[in-house]
């Protein structure tokens, strides 16, 4: 049985290991496809500073930690919406179903929306007057269910495809989480990893060119059909580890604190800081957080948001979300959802 002297011990090592690997000098930026993967989903998870792997119990949590969604009573929907830089929009939403001693299993879609944008040559910089449009999406089947009174596990299978004009890349992809209720006054301890899967590559119609196999040689053809080969790219794999803890005061008014590690293939390391403030008996939700702290060149930052929920006992409940995250340099984003529970 582990005692408290052993719990510290082990954070002092974690966090020793976690900034220990900090120091490295490559961090691979910007070398992985389907980028979107990392866009955190939900305003409620987002305005915590994305310090949600320990905590989640929502239908977001497919996208967090798909062991999460064990904990979850009811059939539970959410769709949420992102507004972002540069024109961008993220909608996400996802369906939960309890299934009792089997366990629960829930699907997802998600979709980043790029807009339509012109088409620009070397003798047209300015635009040829045809448009196209680009897309990512991703489709998910998660699966979770309780171990032990104190333990969960889940997993989710994704399918991922990113377009762009004629051309496609496509692949698939594994998550895998747990939690772990501890004997230390409730507090939570999870991991999860998200991401693992195949490479990506890029194939299609814009690729086909008209190549000469030989230059040197004359009356040969020299305009064959050839498509052009891309390089694959792995998908934006990552290790989170999450600790968090709920306390209970002035009858029933609750407040959750989550930290979260993370350790990307792609990046530095870094870490999110959050909290939830719950009043009036699970009414009204107040949250704010801190994204990407000691990251190198971290554009992100403060995270604030609230939440409103209406509940029918025995029948039905609907919350509504708003999260506010703060950029460097680009604009601020802003994430809206609803969800309902029957």
């Amino acid at each position: 049985m582990l005692n408290k002297k052993n719990l510290i011990v082990a954070l002092t090592i974690f966090s020793a290991a976690f900034f220990s690997l900090n120091a490295q000098e490559v961090t691979k930026t910007g070398t992985t496809a389907a980028k979107f993967l990392s866009i955190g989903i939900g305003p409620r998870a987002n305005a915590m500073g994305a310090a949600f792997t320990s905590v989640a119990n929502d239908a977001s949590a497919m996208y967090w930690n798909p062991a999460g969604i064990a904990q979850i009573q009811n059939y539970q929907a959410i769709f949420t919406y992102t507004k972002m830089f540069a024109g961008l929009n993220l909608n996400y939403f996802g369906v939960v179903v309890p299934t009792g001693s089997f366990g629960t299993i829930g699907v997802s879609v998600t979709a980043l929306n790029y807009g339509k944008m012109e088409v620009t040559t070397e003798l047209h910089p300015e635009g040829t007057g045809q448009m196209f449009s680009a897309g990512s999406y991703a489709f998910g089947l998660s699966y979770a269910r309780y171990i032990t009174d104190m333990f969960i596990v889940g997993g989710s299978f994704k399918y991922i495809r990113e377009d762009i004009s004629n051309s496609s890349a496509q692949g698939i992809a594994f998550d895998i989480g747990t939690i772990f209720t501890t004997p230390f006054y409730g507090i939570k301890f999870a991991s999860s990893i998200t991401n693992y899967g195949t490479k990506m590559r890029m194939t299609g119609e814009d690729l086909l060119v008209q190549h000469d196999t030989d230059p040197q040689r004359f009356g040969n053809n020299s305009s064959l059909d050839a498509y052009l080969s891309t390089d694959a790219f792995e998908l934006p794999l990552k290790l989170q580890i999450g600790i968090s803890r709920e306390f209970t005061f002035l009858n029933n008014q609750r407040l959750i604190l989550a930290f979260d590690a993370n350790y990307p293939n792609d990046n530095t390391q870094w870490i999110n800081l959050g909290g939830e403030l719950s009043l009036f008996d699970n009414t009204v939700y107040l949250r704010g957080g801190y994204k990407s702290l000691f990251q190198k060149d971290s554009q992100e930052g403060l995270t604030l948001g609230f939440g409103i929920r209406y509940s029918q006992s025995g029948s039905y409940s609907i919350a509504l979300d708003y999260a506010f995250q703060k950029f460097k340099y680009l604009e601020n984003t802003h994430s809206f959802a609803v969800m309902f529970s029957f």
